[in-house]
């Protein structure tokens, strides 16, 4: 249940079915981005969302589409960047829809086109796709997009972020200039300034929280600790916090490894990133969202696929590449209203980067001082810095390698470690 505004979604235009819907499935009260969204996307207008991950933007966009599509006539289609995110998304259409009958479709890599082909033979009501599967059942003419009245992008910014405005402006191209179009996204990056002015029709601009900035209820903290230290205070803390924890690493194989470590110290892990099948994907994000596995290591593509409740820690174990990665990571805590902590690890030579996250959240990183850190006689951190991208790779900041020596003193402070 989100519980976070006093209003109810009563008044907000929902028709009475729906209504009765909500009801039955305990949504006693909207978020604060559904009580601005919902009367604007049910009036048709076009809209630019900007709000956390763990906000409540499903139903912000599903009711009006649900809605909607029972007065006019057409289908309803939510682009999404990876496949967990829109199976999630999938499930709570159906879960609204269920006792209307509500068709949807769900169009994915990773596994058989035939199914898909056959959901969409059966002519959906709505359909839920990532940008490269819903390109291939296009370029094979399993669909065409002519029917679609109602076209959601969630999590813009990331879609963007993983290389797919080509496939984007390919599958908006395909789209009826009469459609009603919503855009969301957790930041507001320039690209996405500019897609939304080329193709949508002046879009009412909703914003929950500022560009950039991080969830209130989160707390943050950092850590400045060489390489080597790393899985050790990463056991040290996992000894003071004991509720769900999503660690956080910059590549797959770093994910792999950290993983690795935690089983072997006796801590029930599980990894998440682009090396892992769909299957096992989902396997570990059921086991965490069971309490199966304690703790899941991620990488930021794979991050997106996870909307769990109740995360109590969030590790940067790494640093992200982008300093609107910092965002995404630690508002995978505190959602829906709920506390939640965020400590970030960096070496000495990062203080670069450090400083462009602190510019983006606008804040400085309060930094603790290293704990005691846990003796790990079972098992030793294995290197894989080999097996990591040459700084040479990727995007850096203009400041990296730099270290903290000429950062100031953070907000709160430097403190010595207390653990919990």
């Amino acid at each position: 249940m989100h519980k976070t505004t006093d209003n109810g979604f009563y008044g907000l235009g929902i028709a009475p079915a729906l209504l009765d819907i909500l009801g039955r499935l305990k949504f006693v009260t909207p978020t604060p981005i559904q009580t601005q969204a919902i009367p604007l996307a049910i009036q048709g207008k076009d809209m630019v969302g900007i709000a956390q991950t763990g906000t409540g933007k499903t139903l912000a966009f599903g009711i009006p589409m649900i809605q909607r599509l029972a007065q006019v006539k057409g289908q309803g289609l939510v682009i999404l960047p990876t496949r967990e995110l829109a199976l999630q998304v999938d499930e709570v259409l159906r879960t609204i829809g269920k006792s209307i009958k509500l068709r949807t479709a769900v169009l994915i890599g990773g596994l058989s086109q035939k199914p898909q082909v056959n959901a969409l033979l059966k002519k959906p009501h709505i359909i839920v796709a990532t940008p490269g599967r819903l390109i291939d059942h296009l370029n094979q003419k399993h669909l065409h997009l002519k029917q679609m009245r109602v076209v959601v992008l969630d999590e813009a910014d990331r879609m963007l972020d993983m290389g797919f405005l080509p496939q984007i402006r390919r599958i908006i191209d395909e789209l009826p200039e009469e459609r009603q179009m919503m855009l969301f996204s957790a930041t507001m990056p320039p690209t996405i300034m500019k897609l939304a002015s080329v193709y949508m029709d002046l879009p009412v601009r909703v914003e929950i929280a500022a560009t950039g900035t991080t969830p209130t209820r989160v707390t943050q903290e950092l850590f400045i600790t060489p390489k080597d230290k790393k899985f050790p205070l990463l056991i040290t803390l996992l000894e003071q916090y004991h509720g769900p924890t999503l660690v956080f690493t910059r590549t797959k194989y770093a994910a792999k490894s950290v993983a690795r470590n935690l089983v072997q110290t006796g801590v029930n892990a599980a990894e998440i990133h682009s090396n892992r099948s769909l299957q096992q994907r989902r396997q570990a994000l059921d086991g965490f969202k069971s309490g199966r596995y304690r703790v899941l290591v991620a990488t930021d593509v794979a991050s997106r696929g996870i909307d769990v409740s109740g995360i109590e820690l969030v590790v940067n174990y790494d640093l992200p590449s982008t300093s609107d990665d910092y965002v995404h990571r630690i508002g995978r805590t505190a959602r829906a209203g709920a506390g939640g902590h965020a400590i970030t690890f960096a070496m000495p030579g990062e203080g670069g980067e450090v400083r462009d996250i602190e510019h983006l959240i606008r804040k400085r990183l309060p930094i603790s001082s290293l704990p005691v850190l846990a003796s790990i006689p079972h098992a030793e951190p294995r290197p894989y810095a080999r097996m990591q991208p040459s700084w040479s790779g990727r995007a850096r900041s203009p400041r990296a390698r730099e270290g903290f020596a000429g950062r100031g003193r953070p907000f709160h402070g430097a403190r010595p470690y207390r653990g919990r």
